[in-house]
């Protein structure tokens, strides 16, 4: 889990908000079309490319506006400082759920807006996950971060800092930190998958 420095909303985001009047009151239901797309892409710029939870690789088209506090808290709905941007929105037969589909309407005790939310974590070289507290533990539970599934992409995303993909050969660890320095730059607005993991393991 990645630390995400909120912004500011959208300006039609405010102005779509600032239309509410004794006959009409927007929810987030009614939320569509340009403004919403605006939120999204404002939620996704802020988080430098991916999932606020996992650290997947956000696709637009796969991909939802997630609400850290439920939607059915009436004030949170259409806080902009509220919201974030979850990967897994088109869900395949028999797919487990995680991230914001898993956590749904639950609190998680740790979120990504807690400047120290990433030290909370630690991860092994296999690709697992691991709490260092209560908090964290339960956050990993309803968040589902270590599934098969994820455990497996972090994996992949590890494997190419121990073995060179090429030769085929161990990376001593001097190369593994200068690769994982590149790695963990911001480029194009955009961090790497899995930025957290490679962090903990190589930075």
């Amino acid at each position: 889990m990645k630390y995400i420095a909120k912004g500011e909303e959208p300006n039609s985001f405010t102005e779509w908000k600032a239309l509410a009047n004794d006959e009409w009151i927007p929810t987030y239901s009614q939320l569509s079309g340009d403004v919403k797309r605006d939120v999204k892409n404002a939620l996704i710029i802020e988080q430098g490319g991916i999932c606020c939870y996992c650290e997947r690789k956000l696709n637009y088209e796969d991909s939802h506006i997630e609400h850290l506090s439920p939607q059915c808290n009436d004030e949170g709905q259409l806080d902009f400082q509220n919201m974030l941007c979850s990967c897994q929105k088109h869900l395949k037969k028999k797919e487990p759920l995680h991230c914001g589909n898993s956590k749904g309407a639950d609190e998680i005790p740790i979120t990504p807006l807690e400047n120290n939310c990433e030290i909370r974590f630690t991860f092994t070289a296999d690709g697992q996950i691991e709490h260092t507290c209560q908090d964290s533990k339960e956050t990993i539970k309803i968040l589902q971060l270590n599934i098969d599934k994820l455990i497996n992409l972090r994996r992949n995303a590890i494997e190419p800092f121990i073995i060179d993909p090429v030769t085929s050969e161990e990376i001593s660890k001097d190369d593994a930190e200068n690769f994982a320095k590149e790695y963990l730059e911001m480029r194009n607005g955009n961090y790497n998958e899995f930025y957290t993991t490679i962090k903990y393991l190589f930075g």
